[in-house]
């Protein structure tokens, strides 16, 4: 079946609808989007079980339920209606349970629902918070991860919380890195595996000897954990043995599913491997792999061990391109994959066992993600610009594709949302680079319009045709401004070299790319206003916008969230040392030049342009003193500035209050020195 996927598949577009002209959105209306996720087909390909969230504004909080919709088409069904959150769904391999996880009960545990009616029951009552469940393909055990301290059992686990929730100081203490990540404190938990009897709820602990997260902290889930088809064998993802703060050494691990000792499988490989899959005939098992130590974003290659003689082969090497999710094809030598490309992420099919220079595209326009496979359809996500995601399907061999649900379509026709317009143009090096342009609502060509320049983080990250649930497009566009995205330098989708020619490199070739691009968007659309210019970016984006402080007067307004104001600091506050190691070349005492010649502090003396900073308190990715740092330069130098600063969030603003805040003072801070007023 392969063979014809690789060189009979007609190319699969999913068009942008053309939508009447609604309002304009506003915060209300993003916070109001159900968020739908995580489709999952059913082994007969009838049935798509998916997660739809909404928000709680009383509440500020979201919470999730269930819903299932056939393949064939008509009304989706709500599945579960608890107080909590539902999510989560897997199929059984019989296809009549779907096994979950839900907070109905007060904490995260694994729940039972038959497909065919009858109420959800639970399976586990484990005194830990279980998540991420996975059917055996037996069907008799369910693999699921929880937070144990090592060495202890749950119980034991649970009444050491209790008795430090009991105690009168919240002290803690140290003697390693890493102190904390992401948004927690280390308080000495781990991740472990467990295995589930799926008839009497039973745990075994099947990374019991792991004194790492299994699977890696803080974004790993199930997709870092699998079952061998014969059920004897479970393949996992494993942080580094040696420190986290330093290493970005992952690496995948097999254990008996019924308990022993465990084997790594890519101790030779210094750097990132994650993902394990088994091939469905159980010869191979696949997993994704990096080549460089030390560098998060090194190319995502799909990789084969075949498991009798332990033959290694790097299948997608030679795409350049990174393949950030994929399953096996029924016929065991073929493979669907979401790949980042020019500002999209098709769903494209690639041989499991030789080598291409170029993949098959199945459906490409917007973001496809979030893909399960069964029998010969495919079901996902699609989202863009205009429209938030909702799940599809399609037939995997190049068919015709069907919406299957419409959550958001009453909501979405009230409003003005146009698409992404892709522009390209020449930046450094003369080299070819890409960005969008999207208008506002209620658009005129004959009118001139403020322009918010995007600059997107990463810095090895990119700006996708799709719709953001926090850097949302239209929302920066609904006032009346126009807004331009560029991928510059370090971008991914673009090749490998394209990414890695941002490191050591944070102010040059990037900001060339930058400002060419910028400039090619006023010379090409006239009906951009290059006189009422704002730039607005996060994390490395606000990083830019802090540089562009000091290297820059082209701008009315900069905003800049989460930004990097002082490289040294940085490099020694920040959770995940590597980062900045590897971008810089050493630490800040071994490569001191190098941190210094591109830190925005450097240049406080020409601070000029009004800037709003936007800060988490529990952001320790980028520290809140880099946002203290700056807005207190601002202030020193007296730029008129303003701090907006949340004592619960951390590097991303995710409370629904809080968004309400966020947006609220970047449109005012805008309005304040672009004017929303058309010339």
């Amino acid at each position: 079946m392969m063979k014809l996927l690789l060189i009979g598949l007609a190319l699969t577009t999913l068009a942008t609808p053309v939508l009447a002209a609604g309002r304009a959105i506003a915060i209300d209306d993003l916070l109001a989007i159900k968020t739908v996720s995580d489709p999952q087909i059913s082994p007969d390909g009838k049935l798509v079980v998916y997660v739809v969230g909404e928000v709680d504004r009383a509440a500020d909080k979201s919470s999730s339920d269930l819903w299932i919709v056939a393949t064939a088409g008509g009304e989706p069904k709500r599945l579960t209606t608890a107080t909590g959150s539902d999510s989560h769904p897997r199929w059984s391999p019989d296809g009549k349970t779907i096994a979950f996880q839900s907070t109905r009960g007060g904490s995260s545990q694994i729940w039972l629902i038959p497909v065919d009616g009858g109420e959800a029951r639970p399976l586990t009552t484990a005194p830990i918070d279980l998540s991420g469940p996975i059917w055996s393909p037996q069907g008799d055990a369910i693999v699921c991860a929880g937070e144990v301290y090592p060495g202890l059992t749950p119980a034991q686990t649970a009444a050491k919380d209790k008795e430090k929730s009991e105690s009168k100081t919240k002290s803690m203490t140290f003697d390693h890195l890493m102190i904390r990540h992401w948004t927690t404190w280390d308080e000495g938990k781990r991740s472990h595996l467990f295995a589930v009897d799926a008839k009497t709820g039973a745990l075994v602990d099947l990374t019991a000897d792991f004194k790492v997260n299994v699977p890696p902290a803080p974004f790993g889930g199930s997709s870092d954990y699998a079952v061998s088809p014969d059920g004897a064998e479970i393949a996992f993802t494993a942080e580094p043995l040696e420190n986290h703060a330093w290493s970005t050494n992952s690496d995948i691990w097999v254990a008996p599913i019924k308990g022993g000792p465990a084997r790594n499988l890519t101790a030779a490989n210094k750097a990132a491997d994650a993902q394990p899959s088994y091939s469905p005939d159980g010869k191979y098992l696949g997993f994704l792999t990096q080549a460089r130590p030390g560098f998060e974003a090194d190319q995502w290659v799909f990789t084969t061990l075949e498991r009798a003689t332990g033959t290694v082969a790097k299948v997608t090497a030679a795409i350049d391109r990174t393949i950030q999710a994929y399953s096996w094809t029924a016929a065991n030598d073929g493979i669907l994959a979401v790949i980042d490309d020019d500002g999209g992420e098709p769903i494209v099919a690639l041989s499991a066992t030789k080598s291409v220079p170029k993949p098959t595209t199945l459906i490409q326009g917007g973001v496809n993600t979030s893909f399960t496979l069964a029998q010969s359809l495919v079901a996902y996500l699609h989202h863009d610009a205009s429209r938030p995601a909702e799940v599809f399907v399609a037939d995997n061999r190049g068919g015709a594709i069907k919406q299957l649900t419409r959550h958001n379509a009453e909501l979405v026709a009230q409003l003005d949302l146009p698409p992404a317009e892709r522009f390209e143009f020449k930046g450094a090096d003369g080299d070819r680079a890409h960005g969008f342009v999207l208008k506002p609502p209620g658009f005129d060509a004959s009118k001139k319009y403020p322009v918010v320049f995007l600059i997107h983080g990463g810095p090895q990250g990119a700006w996708h045709d799709e719709w953001h649930a926090r850097w949302n497009y239209a929302m920066f566009t609904s006032p009346g401004y126009v807004a331009v995205a560029i991928n510059p330098r370090g971008s991914t989708g673009y090749g490998q070299k394209f990414t890695d020619q941002i490191s050591g490199d944070w102010n040059g070739r990037v900001y060339e790319d930058l400002m060419k691009g910028l400039d090619h968007a006023l010379k090409t659309y006239p009906y951009l206003d290059g006189t009422r210019t704002a730039a607005a970016g996060g994390s490395y984006g606000g990083y830019m916008v802090d540089w562009l402080a000091g290297a820059s007067d082209r701008f009315k307004a900069l905003i800049s969230h989460a930004g990097v104001f002082d490289l040294a600091s940085m490099g020694t506050t920040t959770e995940e040392l590597w980062f900045s190691e590897w971008e810089f070349g050493g630490t800040p005492w071994d490569k001191p030049e190098n941190y210094r010649k591109a830190t925005p502090s450097a240049h406080i003396g020409n601070f000029k342009t009004p800037t709003l900073v936007l800060h988490g308190a529990l952001d320790f990715r980028v520290p809140d003193a880099q946002g203290i740092g700056m807005f207190t330069a601002l202030q020193r130098q007296g730029v008129p500035s303003r701090l907006v600063y949340f004592p619960d969030e951390g590097h991303w603003v995710v409370k629904p209050g809080n968004r309400v805040v966020w947006w609220r003072e970047v449109h005012a801070w805008l309005s304040k020195y672009l004017s929303a007023q058309d010339k």
